[in-house]
């Protein structure tokens, strides 16, 4: 058996050094918490990124993939199977919305087959190529593909990629008069946007923002599309985070939580454009596996349950009340921002920049965490997590944050 430095090395040697994860080799988990390869137990706090809604090892999510892997793998989308068909139903009927999916295997490639849709549906509008542009928000995250990682307005994502593809615009994310401006011309064919911002630092949408993004897009003629691929499938509170911002979109994108660790993603379009792409028009040769599209059925079903929604606000209100408690004693955070169990706290400007710092420190006191930029410390745990894995979880905190400011 290799021990955890001969399996780093291996790491360091091998993948492409893109990453830099911390030292630690993880083995296995059960809800919210995880295991290394030393046996080490940890909280896990960060869910893989808001991608383990249910905690890791969820039976139901392991006996829907054991009994699809005995009957049928892939056929590719020459052929009918029964998961992804269901799953497709299934989606448009929770979503509220949509009429027609496409499923994929990430987030990216849901916000890819996204702009696709945009730029085909613009075009059938009869618009040229210049009246076709997308809108999207600085801080933003959509991707790494070479349109998604151009839509994603954050420089630091797009150096050295140059000549990026044209067509996309950036505002200040809440800035409506700034979005206002930038539709003036009557060129914009689609807002992209994050009801929250993950990576941009854990930023909702403002109160009544989006519904004026909506009436925006309606009066100039454009699409409305929503990146729910951190913020969807229960994270907030309800299965879609748009539906508490009271607006009803022409795209969604989703991905993350909706395989609750299997890779997929799926675009859901709504009658405006669910048309617009017709044969040949786009594709994807694993999109739809079988394998996924049925975890992702019992992932989806789940955390649609009323069970979910409320342990969500539940252990919101606890995850919340504990921050208050510790900043009260050290007095960190500037303020803690977010819905659900998608939250952020924010460092005061004295600890600006030091969040990997408090990583570490979690990570050498059991606890897994994330940072949205290096100045906002992330929290987004499994949504079935219990009550004593938060307990624990924000007792692992205090400590490591002592350990911090020591």
């Amino acid at each position: 058996m290799s021990t955890s430095a001969e399996l780093l090395a291996t790491g360091q040697q091998y993948y492409l050094p893109v990453y830099k994860p911390r030292e630690v080799i993880l083995e296995h988990g059960q809800g919210a918490r995880v295991w290394d390869h030393e046996g080490r137990e940890y909280i896990d706090l960060s869910a893989g990124i808001a991608v383990c809604g249910l905690g890791h090892n969820d039976p139901d999510l392991v006996a829907a993939l054991t009994e699809q892997a005995g009957k049928l793998w892939h056929t590719s989308n020459v052929f009918y199977s029964e998961p992804p068909l269901r799953l497709a139903e299934e989606l448009v009927v929770a979503s509220r919305f949509a009429s027609r999916v496409f499923l994929c295997n990430s987030g990216a490639e849901a916000n890819e087959a996204a702009i696709k849709l945009i730029r085909k549906w613009a075009t059938a509008q009869g618009r040229a190529p210049d009246r076709r542009v997308i809108v999207t928000f600085r801080g933003s995250f959509h991707g790494r593909t070479m349109a998604t990682v151009t839509a994603t307005a954050q420089p630091k994502y797009q150096e050295g990629y140059e000549p990026l593809p044209g067509g996309f615009r950036y505002v200040d994310f809440n800035d409506f008069g700034q979005l206002e401006q930038a539709m003036a011309d009557g060129d914009v064919a689609a807002v992209l946007v994050e009801p929250i911002q993950g990576e941009g630092g854990v930023m909702p949408a403002a109160e009544g923002f989006l519904r004026g993004v909506r009436e925006l897009c309606d009066r100039h003629g454009a699409l409305l599309a929503l990146d729910e691929i951190q913020c969807g499938m229960g994270r907030t509170g309800t299965l879609f985070a748009h539906w508490q911002d009271g607006v009803v979109p022409d795209i969604v994108t989703l991905a993350k939580a909706l395989g609750g660790g299997f890779p997929i993603g799926a675009m859901l379009a709504g009658p405006k454009v669910a048309e617009t792409m017709q044969f040949g028009a786009h594709g994807t040769t694993f999109g739809g596996n079988p394998l996924a599209a049925a975890v992702a059925r019992v992932a989806l079903r789940k955390l649609a349950s009323e069970e979910i929604a409320a342990n969500v606000v539940k252990q919101s209100t606890a995850l919340r009340d504990g921050l208050a408690a510790i900043n009260g004693e050290l007095q960190l955070f500037s303020q803690v921002r977010g819905r659900g169990l998608m939250l952020g706290a924010v460092l005061k400007p004295e600890y600006a920049g030091r969040a990997g710092e408090i990583l570490d420190h979690a990570a050498a006191n059991g606890l897994l965490l994330l940072q949205a930029g290096p100045d906002v410390l992330r929290f987004v745990p499994a949504l079935n997590i219990s009550d004593e894995e938060i307990a624990e979880g924000l007792r692992r905190l205090h400590a490591a944050l002592h350990a911090f400011v020591a």
